[in-house]
């Protein structure tokens, strides 16, 4: 079984478990690194919600670097279970949804300063506008909230978003991650 590090923070060094049979690709610690960089100072106090979220990587290190709180949404057992388990050895409290994703989003009440979105995708040149969360995921994005989405690089947002808007997109060889606010409407 592999380990993903968490790269700074309180649990910074410690190295937790992917779940049995993990057929994911981690998201590789330059990456992370570079992610949360990006974020800065939204990440301290922050409310996050992790969809798709594997092993918990990305949420266990939004805790590690001060969020106030952090969801987990992952459809398998037992990969919810390994998330539960390292939590508890990172010494952090986050809640562990078992929901597949497309049914936890449009049932959500709450806000999220931060979604760290990390899918499974196809490694061939797609528009990313067409995937079935991103066109009902705004909701759920505080004010100045901020949706993370690492994705294929030879995936594009070739169509427009109705409720988001990309930001920027920074690319890491065969990864890329895309930066997206909700469109405020003001009246």
């Amino acid at each position: 079984m592999s380990r993903i590090r968490v790269t700074t923070g309180s649990a910074g060094g410690l190295f937790i478990k992917t779940p049995p049979q993990f057929h994911s690709r981690p998201t590789q610690d330059r990456i992370k690194q570079a992610i949360f960089s990006s974020l800065g100072m939204r990440v301290p106090g922050a409310r996050v919600l992790d969809l798709y979220a594997g092993s918990g990587s990305l949420g266990i290190e939004a805790l590690s670097r001060g969020s106030l709180s952090a969801t987990f949404v992952e459809s398998k057992a037992h990969y919810c279970k390994t998330i539960e388990e390292n939590l508890a050895y990172c010494k952090l409290a986050g809640s562990v949804v078992k929901q597949d994703v497309g049914s936890f989003v449009p049932a959500c009440k709450n806000s999220y300063d931060i979604i760290l979105a990390d899918p499974p995708y196809a490694k061939e040149k797609c528009d990313l506008a067409n995937h079935e969360i991103i066109c009902i995921i705004a909701p759920l994005l505080a004010a100045d909230g901020i949706l993370v989405w690492e994705h294929d690089s030879r995936n594009q947002w070739t169509s427009a978003l109705e409720n988001l808007t990309v930001q920027k997109t920074v690319k890491y060889g065969e990864t890329s991650v895309s930066y997206l606010l909700a469109n405020i409407k003001t009246e």
